[in-house]
């Protein structure tokens, strides 16, 4: 390829709409544009990036026994009907009618139509285990798309889905999916933790998110200062919190009028913020008031509450809801609700002693709240946010919390699918049994704006090898000097045949602006064919990631770049 055909349109401009560094260098780099909000067209500088990419993931599928195979993006709402998603699955779902008014969507993932593939053509056991994937466009209605491919509305992903015949089967699948993305990542050449994770709408038990590294990250994780945990800070796990030995003391309801907040019942009270109880009021998308109580310096965590109720959606409850049930905004406690009211007490606040908590009348508190003895029969759960110093799980070092980028994610479903598509098989016995099955993404577009996100400077992107448009960009400093050009030409000519994916940048422009785009743009390695390349056969190499600039002779140069190569 050479830069005079190459349709890369490069910005000299930082344009308005971006926001994080891959969103702006894509643009700046003629790599994506914008069709829509949310939606973009990949130029031939990304399409060669996200198929490098593709290929990497390819390998390591097939390695891994996988076998591609292309799912239809439009899908029939009954299939989505039959498993109970249609109505649940939530307003991110592109839904759409044929002109005969059948009901369609645009797939947002893939199990059902996967699941009723198989269940009409595998039968037995021995056709087990079974894991097929494809890498094609998905759709999500996202409310505000932003920050370019990494929260689109259509985006390229890769997902494979395995089908075992029992539990010690999926945990073999599962291994081996694990493995091959630690791989697949490893080679993309990204920082990354597999941390562990809450399922989401794709349900399941088990289940870990592939985390990049980067400060711009969407998602917020927890990862241990001694061993390995690492958890995205929806399904961090957290201990209850000790309280220490104290003399119950007797229940007693104090005025305190005007104290809202719990700073302002503290102060009034003359407690400390570890005395006392927060309540935390949400509705669900079946309009019922859930009641969450916890510390009063933590926060609750809304997946973690999601999944102990069985919602699918929360938001903040209405005053009125809350009032019917017996609350009083801003005095709200767990004493007096009514009845089958539906209340969740954070497993720390159960141990607490003597605290104080809203006695659900306006200017009123409860003090010397003792929640074993006083709170009678409520749902006890880890509700609470992870924060920064909490103790590890698994070892009780301390925490931090940092940001990442999700790039990938690997569930086990377990028969959640094949239980409600009525997908069986015949085991060894010739009994019927549902499918075992595990789901494994890849956001492939998303993964290529993470490389960017962790690998860039003030100049431009800095790609690794293996994912790079072009390995390589032969830069002549004058392309009016016809020996210059012959030289670069020749060199092309050799680098290309060597089996390197090198670019001829032959405009007869600058070699200051091609200096800029070679930086911009983010190829490893630069080679420069000036004068002295002519008179002195020094070939001047510039590697993009350190900055570090070599002379090799003219007559040895080819071995010096592979070299060069090998380690970026």
């Amino acid at each position: 390829m050479r830069a005079s055909n190459l349709y890369a349109p490069t910005l000299r401009e930082v344009p308005a709409e971006a926001e994080i560094p891959s969103h702006k260098l894509m643009l700046r780099a003629g790599f994506i544009r914008k069709a829509a909000g949310g939606i973009y067209t990949y130029l031939p500088l990304a399409w060669r990036t996200l198929r490098k990419i593709e290929r990497i993931i390819r390998e390591e599928m097939d390695a891994a026994g996988g076998q591609e195979i292309a799912m239809p993006i439009m899908q029939p709402a009954e299939l989505w009907k039959e498993s109970g998603r249609w109505d649940v699955f939530g307003e991110e779902m592109f839904k759409l009618n044929d002109r005969h008014g059948r009901e369609f969507c645009l797939g947002p993932t893939h199990e059902e139509i996967i699941t009723d593939l198989v269940r009409n053509e595998v039968r037995s056991y021995k056709q087990l285990p079974l894991l097929l994937y494809q890498i094609q466009n998905k759709y999500r209605d996202e409310i505000r798309p932003r920050f370019g491919l990494m929260r689109g509305r259509e985006f390229i992903m890769k997902d494979l889905y395995s089908f075992d015949k029992d539990e010690a089967g999926l945990d073999v699948s599962y291994k081996k999916m694990y493995d091959a993305y630690t791989k697949i990542f490893s080679r993309c050449g990204l920082v990354f933790r597999p941390v562990e994770a809450d399922s989401g709408a794709i349900g399941g038990s088990n289940t870990h998110e592939f985390t990049a590294l980067a400060k711009t990250g969407e998602s917020q994780i927890a990862v241990c200062t001694k061993c390995d945990y690492a958890a995205n800070v929806e399904k961090a796990e957290l201990s209850a919190i000790k309280s220490g030995d104290e003399t119950e003391q007797k229940l007693k309801k104090v005025a305190t009028p005007g104290t809202k907040t719990i700073e302002a019942v503290i102060e009034y009270l003359h407690l400390s913020i570890e005395k006392s109880i927060k309540a935390v009021m949400f509705q669900d998308e079946k309009d019922r008031v859930i009641f969450a109580f916890i510390r009063g310096d933590h926060d609750v965590n809304d997946v973690k509450l999601q999944n102990a109720v069985g919602a699918v959606e929360l938001h903040m409850a209405e005053e009125a809801s809350i009032i019917a049930l017996g609350g009083v905004p801003g005095f709200t406690g767990p004493i007096g609700l009514k009845k089958d009211t539906v209340i969740v007490i954070d497993q720390s606040v159960m141990n607490m002693k003597n605290a104080c908590c809203g006695a659900n009348e306006e200017g009123q508190h409860y003090i010397n709240v003792n929640p074993q003895r006083d709170f009678g029969d409520v749902l006890v759960k880890d509700i609470r946010q992870i924060k920064d110093g909490d103790p590890c799980p698994h070892c009780g070092a301390p925490v931090q919390l940092t940001r990442g980028i999700e790039i990938g994610q690997v569930f086990k479903l377990g028969i959640k699918y094949s239980g409600s598509l009525r997908a069986t098989f015949l085991n060894e016995n010739g009994r019927e049994k549902p499918f075992v099955m595990g789901c494994y993404g890849i956001g492939v577009s998303r993964t290529m704006a993470a490389a960017i996100e962790q690998y860039h400077d003030a100049d431009g992107i800095i790609w690794s090898r293996a994912i790079a448009p072009y390995e390589a960009v032969i830069v002549a400093i004058n392309a009016k000097d016809s020996v210059q050009m012959e030289l670069a030409e020749e060199i092309y000519t050799v680098m290309e045949k060597s089996g390197i994916d090198v670019l001829l940048d032959d405009r007869k422009e600058r070699a200051g602006v091609k200096f800029k785009d070679a930086d911009l743009i983010g190829y490893p390695v630069r080679i420069t064919i000036g004068p002295k390349a002519v008179k002195e056969n020094i070939i001047e190499v510039k590697v993009r990631k350190t900055g570090e600039v070599f002379n090799f002779d003219r007559n040895s140069y080819l071995p010096a770049v592979q070299k060069l190569l090998s380690q970026l």
